[in-house]
């Protein structure tokens, strides 16, 4: 497959076998001969239109058929496209077709209105039925095939530049470790906003496979997905570890194993921690499916490394194994200033590197350095550790950025977003793990004066008009300050353990009101006064302890019984531990 192009090595699978189905949805399917003819007559169109080598076109469209032909047809008119989620809201969405400065945009008929700001003339319906036709072969390897965005420090999503080559090497690279082949049947879950898709599309796609596209309401399902896993049969499943774990609750639901044809099972988009796995492996092994956790970056073309996850692995739970870099990559730990490291930034070098970062001359001299012999090498902000027998484990990143629900984010495009209202002076957004993968956004709120009784909903309602859901914080705290490290920096860590302790009480109140079986438990009445016993008390501590990580023993509440009493001795042990 080296030296050609995606859709090129997708127009030889079409036309030696047309009749293979290429992508079922729902319902619908479309055999690999007629996607092909169809993104042909696709392509006519963005060709009249102008689309050639590097030039971007937009790609805005359900999840469907139609999103498919629309993307194949961009790269067969020598395009690169540039994939714009239909459910971000609408700022967001005249915000990406600015800064990509996509002349052109395809879409359907039902997507098109949500488009603001695009002449008509300047629309192609991949829903339509263009006249028969094929396009100018004008795109080589090295030419661009998309520019997916991520979050930005400086407050504004940046475009990542990827080439036809980076994604073909990737397959070509890890294909001995996956065994790619046609009777594969793959998933797409993931937006086409998410690099990830790229993996699923063209795993599928290049090899012969089946594509399931994944409705929206079945990703967000976790016994729909388990059930559309089983009708279809699927071999090939990409995850990102918070998405699995509700799959394995689900699963766990069951009375008995799930007949799944599922053959591997591929992690990535955040941190793994291998004990969510302990109940799959409990139930089917960790032969079939093979489960891989793969680190990965847009800037380094999905992903960089690949380990076969075993059930000795739950031995080792603090160990997140990221495993050895593909092939063709190098991997290099640095400390500080620059120098080799068991632990330290990781640096990736190789063909997976991206071009850099669309219209951002400077961010990508920061990002991929130049080296000495004239190759490059791109600091990924992720520290890592090397073990022994040169694998890998990942410990987290070394910057303020969050990943939710497989996500990457900065705080500070979020924080920007808030800051634009006229009653805001400063904010400051970090993040809070709640367990099993439920990562939420906290934002803290410094008011320009007295907030008023409405600002927390003014927020809220800024935030879903300008930013996509996942971008969204959960709960805002209206601060009179911002904590600050020795360095001079906000303390986001201390943020997150002042709004765990500032939940305390109502946690604390619920679950005396739970053990007590009451329906409400004054915060400053003596618990043993409304028929608490030494039972009741010993129960209320325990599952105190067990909600907060804490070690209480019920001496702390000799002089007063009660829930504020109780409350505030959670507040000052998260202190401490913080």
């Amino acid at each position: 497959m080296t030296g050609r192009c995606l859709h090129e090595i997708f127009a030889d699978r079409a036309a030696k076998a047309p009749d293979r189905i290429a992508v079922t949805c729902g319902a619908e399917e479309i055999s690999y001969g007629d996607l092909d003819a169809r993104s042909d007559r696709l392509a006519c169109l963005l060709q009249a239109a102008g689309t050639g080598p590097g030039v971007l076109v937009g790609l805005c469209a359900e999840r469907g058929i139609d999103l498919l032909a629309g993307l194949l047809a961009i790269l067969k008119a020598g395009g690169a496209y540039v994939p714009i989620d239909p459910a971000y809201p609408a700022e967001r969405i005249a915000y990406l077709l600015d800064d990509s400065g996509v002349g052109t945009v395809v879409t359907t008929s039902d997507v098109a209105g949500r488009l603001g700001g695009v002449p008509p003339d300047r629309i192609v319906l991949a829903d339509a039925e263009p006249p028969e036709g094929r396009p100018v072969a004008t795109a080589r390897d090295e030419d661009l095939a998309y520019v997916i965005y991520t979050s930005g420090s400086t407050g504004a999503p940046k475009g990542v530049l990827v080439e036809h080559r980076n994604v073909v090497r990737l397959l070509e690279r890890t294909e001995h470790w996956f065994g790619f082949g046609d009777d594969d049947v793959w998933t797409l879950f993931h937006s086409v906003s998410f690099d990830f898709s790229v993996w699923e599309i063209w795993g599928a796609l290049l090899y012969g496979g089946r594509l399931v596209i994944v409705p929206a309401e079945v990703a967000r399902s976790p016994e729909a997905l388990r059930r559309l896993l089983v009708a279809e049969g699927v071999t090939v499943l990409n995850q990102t570890p918070s998405a699995f774990r509700h799959l394995v609750a689900a699963d766990a639901r069951q009375e008995r194993p799930t007949p799944y044809r599922l053959r591997q099972v591929v992690f990535g988009g955040e941190r793994l921690d291998v004990d969510l796995l302990g109940p799959w492996i409990a139930r089917y092994g960790d032969d079939r499916p093979h489960l891989v956790n793969m680190y990965g970056i847009t800037e380094t073309t999905v992903h960089v490394t690949y380990r076969r996850v075993r059930a000795a692995d739950l031995d080792h739970p603090e160990l997140s194994p990221i495993g050895v870099p593909v092939p063709d990559l190098r991997l290099d730990v640095l400390d500080e200033r620059g120098r080799p490291a068991t632990t330290g930034n990781l640096h990736v070098s190789g063909p997976g590197l991206a071009r850099g970062y669309l219209d951002r001359p400077e961010l990508t001299a920061e990002r991929f350095a130049v080296l000495p012999d004239g190759g490059r090498r791109y600091d990924s902000g992720d520290v890592v550790t090397r073990l022994p027998g040169g694998e890998y484990a990942y410990l987290g990143r070394s910057d303020d950025q969050i990943k939710v629900r497989g996500f990457r984010l900065e705080p500070r495009e979020i924080e920007l977003c808030l800051l634009g209202h006229p009653r805001v002076a400063h904010a400051v957004v970090t993040h809070r793990d709640y367990g099993e993968g439920d990562v939420r956004l906290l934002a803290f709120v410094v008011p320009d004066g007295e907030p008023g009784p409405d600002l927390t909903g003014q927020l809220t309602e800024r935030a879903a008009s300008r930013l996509p859901a996942h971008a969204r914080p959960s709960t805002y705290h209206i601060v009179s300050e911002i904590p600050m490290t020795p360095q001079g920096k906000a303390d986001r860590a201390a943020l997150a353990r002042s709004a765990q302790a500032s939940s305390a009480a109502k946690v604390v109140q619920r679950i005396a009101e739970d053990v007590l079986e009451r329906d409400e438990v004054p915060p400053r009445v003596d618990l043993f006064d409304l028929g608490a016993t030494s039972l009741a008390m010993t129960r209320i501590i325990a599952q105190v302890n067990e909600r907060f990580g804490l070690e209480l023993t019920g001496r702390e509440l000799e002089e007063e019984a009660s829930v504020a009493c109780l409350a505030s001795c959670v507040e000052e042990r998260l202190t401490v531990r913080g």
